[in-house]
Order: structure tokens, then sequence, then C-alpha cells
């Protein structure tokens, strides 16, 4: 019986790399399946900040991912990481991939965004999947607490409202951006994410 699986965690809890390692070990077996991504910081492919990397399908909005499941049929699996960007349709989709063409899905994201909420993605594979389970490598604060939130930090500021989407990355460069805001994410325990100390 095919399963919909849902592992989350936050930045640098090693969801790609997961995701990279069972997509390897699968097509190992002999077995077809496609990576999927959306919104990678290296574009069309799935890349761990390990160093590895491999080519995925970019999952647009308007991607109908059972019509893709069956456009590559026969298949075996969909691994989709950045889950947490997917629509609530696209989510169901994966939903009706596992039901209907009995093919498994292993979905990997973020749970929050940088407001502390629930992305959609990732709200709807909570209600949906089969199994959810956070993942076992567990990034830390600045503290040395467990890091449970994704902050954004805008020009050296937490900050909590803005769109949900803006990409960044967790590199913690004192270079001044060219142009525009610098924009970067920072993993905090609750307690820093609710008082916004960055432990400077």
């Amino acid at each position: 019986m095919a399963t919909l699986r849902f592992s989350f965690g936050t930045m640098g809890s090693g969801k790609s790399t997961v995701a990279l390692q069972i997509h390897h070990n699968l097509s190992n077996r002999q077995l077809y399946g496609l990576l999927l991504t959306t919104l990678d910081r290296e574009g069309n492919q799935v890349t761990s900040r390990l160093g590895v990397a491999a080519p995925a399908i970019d999952v647009a909005p308007d991607l109908d991912l059972y019509a893709l499941a069956v456009d590559n049929w026969p298949i075996h699996y969909l691994i989709c990481d950045e889950a947490q960007f997917y629509s609530e349709a696209q989510c169901e989709q994966l939903a009706r991939v596992v039901d209907d063409l009995e093919v498994d899905v292993y979905a990997f994201g973020l749970l929050t965004d940088f407001r502390g909420r629930l992305f959609e993605g990732s709200k709807r594979m909570l209600e949906l999947a089969d199994e959810h389970s956070p993942l076992q490598v567990e990034a830390r604060c600045w503290c040395g607490a467990r890091a449970t939130h994704n902050s954004r930090v805008v020009n050296g500021v937490i900050v909590y409202e803005g769109d949900t989407v803006v990409v960044g990355d967790t590199d913690d460069s004192d270079a001044q951006p060219l142009f525009g805001d610098s924009v970067r994410y920072e993993l905090l325990c609750r307690n820093h994410f609710r008082t916004g100390g960055l432990g400077d």
C-alpha cells in the first residue's frame, strides 16, 4: 500500500539531504521516480548545504502534480522538497497520486514561516499525510537551545510582517548589499524568536 509521508523541520535540519538520500537509494534499486522542488536556492535542483545536489522538476504554482505523475507513468515514487510552498490543491493532488496510482510520496518542508505561522502547504500536508514526523537532526539557536523558528532578519533586525516568501540565506555576512535590503534567515528558539534576540 502506498503512503503519503510528510517530514518537517527547521532550516538546517537536513530535509534536502534526506530527500536526496531517499531518491538515491530508491533509484539504485531500479525504481523510477521524480525529484521535485520549488524555490530552491540553486534553481531546478534539490541542493543540500552539505554540497550534495541532483536535478529536479521545479513545481510552479500551476503545475498539476497528479497529471505529472500520470504523464511519467509507470512511476514508483515522488520526492517533494520544499513542500511548504505547494498550494492546497497540489497537496491534494499528491494524496490522489498515493490513493489512485498507488505511488509513494515523500514530502519535506518547513512547518512555519518567519511569522511562526503554518505555511499553506505544510498545513494541508499535516491534514492529509498518512505519516508526519519531525526530522531527527535538531538545529540550534545561538543560545544552544533547540531551534524552533525560522526568523527573517532584514538589515540586522528581526521582522514579523511582510510577504510570506522572500528569498534569503542563512549566511551571516557583514557585507552591505549593493541594492535594497539585506535579507537573511536565522534559526532561533521560541524565546529568542519572541523577544527578538539575535545574540549580537
